[in-house]
């Protein structure tokens, strides 16, 4: 069917070719009963006179008149903007600075008081910078070294004790089941399970899966770490290869290996090929690596 065939229709301006074109339509029957329906349908009768006569009897309202006093409704609105602006700033005081070292990666953070801290992959400090006046504390997750600026002071937490310091270089490390303080200048006080202990330069603190175990005085002025090498002293091999996986972001998995059995040695940070083997050598263990997964395993391993 053509557009105007439906317009012409109701308008009666078909010819009659076209009108018996239309008719052969499947519209056609449709259009055809909505027109007879509407033949029945009339519009509702209205009074015009009697409308206007029932508007000019009613009778007009009076209209309420609210009286506004601009200065005390100003003052209102000044006061709550100076509350919600008061509470923004307490709430932003609150919000503390966190620094991040991803796995196989190494973060600097320079403090208020102008103290260094390098983090160790796999770490986390955060602090509260605008009241670091009022409360010097910061709080770690994993391991990091502070050169503490002279004549300054704060604690620093973690989840098994807390190091308070003056004017300082010192090396915290707190992992799930390890926790290690080692002065390397000055003096450091740990507070560790209710007791505290005064480290000074040249010594160490270990707690090993809750137990406090004797350690050997650090050889350097700095943990190996700093300068890409991750050292162990007697530590359990679980831990030793956990470092691995933090320094190099890779998934370690074991095979008929003893975790418990105590490591020894030094593993470079930056070589993946020669830290393997200065794990593998000395534990007597073997290994593969695929893709981003290595698996060490004993020689009687399935």
């Amino acid at each position: 069917m053509q557009e105007n065939y439906l317009a012409k229709w109701l308008n009666n301006e078909l010819s009659e070719e076209e009108l018996a074109a239309f008719r052969k339509t499947e519209e056609y029957a449709s259009y055809e009963k909505i027109a007879r329906a509407s033949k029945g349908l009339t519009p509702p009768a209205f009074d015009m006179d009697r409308a206007l006569a029932d508007l000019k009897s009613r009778k007009p309202q009076e209209t309420k008149v609210v009286r506004m006093r601009p200065t005390r409704y100003l003052m209102q609105i000044a006061a709550a903007v100076t509350v919600l602006i008061a509470a923004s700033i307490f709430y932003i005081a609150t919000l503390d600075e966190t620094f991040t070292a991803e796995y196989a990666q190494r973060t600097e953070v320079i403090l208020p008081d102008a103290s260094e801290v390098i983090l160790n992959a796999g770490s986390e400090l955060s602090y509260s910078e605008r009241n670091w006046e009022n409360k010097r504390q910061l709080n770690l997750d994993g391991e990091a070294f502070f050169k503490v600026a002279k004549g300054e002071k704060f604690t620093v937490n973690t989840e098994a004790g807390a190091v308070s310091v003056l004017g300082t270089q010192f090396n915290v490390k707190s992992r799930k089941g390890f926790f290690e303080v080692t002065c390397y200048e000055g003096l450091v006080s740990v507070e560790y399970s209710r007791s505290q202990k005064k480290l000074p330069a040249g010594s160490s603190f270990l707690v090993i899966n809750g137990r406090i175990t004797d350690t050997q005085a650090p050889m350097t002025t700095e943990p190996s770490w700093v300068n890409n090498e991750s050292s162990f002293r007697s530590i359990p091999l679980s831990f030793v290869l956990k470092e691995f996986e933090r320094q190099f972001k890779i998934k370690v998995e074991t095979r008929n290996v003893d975790l418990d059995e105590l490591f020894t040695g030094t593993f470079s940070n930056t070589d993946m090929n020669l830290a393997l083997q200065s794990i593998s050598t000395p534990s007597q263990i073997s290994f593969t690596l695929e893709g981003n997964k290595v698996l060490f395993y004993g020689d009687n391993a399935p």
